[in-house]
């Protein structure tokens, strides 16, 4: 009886190649800058061919886009699954969100430098923006409907837009400190301090 071989799935195969791509981009970036990534680089740190590098991303640009996309929606769908649970209050989901903020996966350095790197350099400012401009607005909507609901409840220190925008800048901030001063600043640390400027505008509600 010929036994049967099971065939590997010829759609996971191209999806797998293109995530160690993305993955050898991030630690490009992170080691040379966008401007010191190359094609061959990327391949070399993936261990793969540059012909397959070329048949998966037509050009540099667009492997560039790709790993944006990739990490602005590993970061949405982590947050976004925390504040899903419907057994959570209000009060939990935005610690859910300021968490997920500092989640390992999320705030290394390595990705850090990524993102950063698209801040600073001009040419790839439009795209950042083209990309992320819509989940940071998501984000920071979903924070002020929450911090609305609770204050329908109890004293808020501040106007909910407000303190979702200062959120916003906060979040940044953090994340800077924590790429240019690794030593002074962790992400625990950081964490923390976000929590400690929500137990300012929460009172006794946010503490500890």
């Amino acid at each position: 009886m010929a036994v049967k071989v099971k065939k590997k799935n010829r759609v996971e195969a191209p999806e797998e190649r293109r995530r160690q791509l993305i993955d050898a981009t991030v630690t490009c970036i992170a080691s040379h800058g966008i401007s010191g990534t190359t094609l061959r680089k990327v391949s070399e740190t993936a261990g793969l061919s540059l012909g397959l590098v070329n048949f998966h991303f037509a050009n540099k640009d667009t492997l560039l886009q790709y790993t944006l996309v990739a990490l602005a929606e590993e970061h949405r769908n982590l947050w976004k699954q925390r504040v899903m649970k419907t057994e959570l209050t209000p009060v939990e989901k935005i610690y859910a969100i300021v968490e997920a903020q500092f989640h390992p996966k999320i705030c290394s350095r390595k990705k850090l430098a990524v993102w950063f790197a698209f801040f600073g350099e001009a040419r790839h400012r439009k795209v950042y923006r083209e990309i992320t401009s819509g989940i940071d607005a998501e984000r920071m909507e979903t924070c002020r409907t929450l911090l609305q609901q609770i204050a329908e409840e109890r004293t808020l220190f501040g106007q909910p837009d407000e303190v979702a925008a200062t959120l916003e800048a906060l979040f940044d901030g953090t994340w800077l400190n924590i790429l240019m001063y690794p030593e002074a600043f962790t992400r625990a640390h950081a964490e923390r301090q976000v929590k400690d400027y929500l137990g300012l505008v929460f009172a006794q509600q946010f503490s500890g």
